[in-house]
């Protein structure tokens, strides 16, 4: 993988374990070749290994991704039960 591409897509992302994510699940779409979805999003792709094609698309912004909403979790308050 080219470390300059990775450095700008990781600015993109801005979390590394998102970046890698983002990176192999495009990697196995690519690797799929059945159609739209493997095909690149990006010109110039002649001298590219799949996950440099897969950080070029990130890095101009031909795919992106959504941060789930942090919900904070509870414990359920149940009935207190009666003691015999």
């Amino acid at each position: 993988m080219n470390g300059d591409f990775v450095k700008r897509a990781l600015e993109k992302a801005g979390n590394p374990n998102v970046l890698v994510n983002m990176i192999s699940r495009r990697v196995r779409q690519l690797n799929a070749g059945n159609g739209g979805a493997s095909r690149p999003m990006v010109a110039d792709v002649e001298n590219l290994g799949v996950a440099d094609i897969a950080l070029r698309e990130i890095i101009e912004d031909k795919m992106g991704f959504e941060m789930p909403e942090l919900v904070e979790l509870t414990r359920p308050v149940g009935k207190k039960r009666k003691k015999h």
